[in-house]
């Protein structure tokens, strides 16, 4: 891979994970998308997978960001143990160790993998998206402009990781 294609994949995950969010919402979805557009991958399984994830898991900002689970279902699908490996406890480590790779920098910007957690520290407090009062205090917070940045981010470090561990786009 010539080297300037490597930051045009780069550029083109955060820059489609970022208008995704922005243009459609659910963050693990977004990011599956994002980065299976910019290395020239689909599924469309592991895609309707993230469905269910966006803010924290069911919009209930109490498990872990959609993005960065989303981007560790890419992750686990390109780097992943298959079902014939089954009872080998040790085919998934590769998958284990980039995630925790992503795992380990999204700490380091976020402080936290809980999306009630990135709220407080990226919007001053939470927000329960099935309430409406709260659904639109969210938007008028910022909060979509702050997801989709977040998005974007993400999905740009789970691609430079995906191009590191050495997968080649098509």
């Amino acid at each position: 891979m010539i080297p300037n294609s490597k930051e045009k994949i780069l550029l083109k995950a955060s820059e489609l994970g970022q208008k995704f969010e922005q243009k459609y919402t659910g963050c693990a979805q977004s990011t599956i998308a994002a980065i299976f557009q910019a290395i020239g991958v689909w599924n469309d399984d592991v895609f309707k997978a993230g469905s269910g994830l966006a803010d924290g898991l069911g919009l209930t900002g109490d498990g872990s960001c959609g993005a960065f689970i989303g981007a560790s279902m890419v992750i686990s699908y390109l780097f992943g143990r298959e079902y014939k490996d089954f009872g080998d406890m040790y085919k998934p480590m590769e998958s284990y160790r980039l995630v925790k790779k992503l795992h380990d920098s999204y700490l380091e910007d976020y402080g936290s993998c809980r999306c009630h957690d990135v709220q407080e520290s990226l919007l001053g407090r939470t927000y329960n998206l099935w309430d409406p009062e709260d659904l639109k205090a969210a938007f008028q917070s910022g909060m979509m402009e702050h997801c989709s940045k977040l998005v974007g981010n993400i999905s740009r470090l789970a691609t430079e990781i995906i191009l590191e561990a050495g997968f080649t786009p098509e």
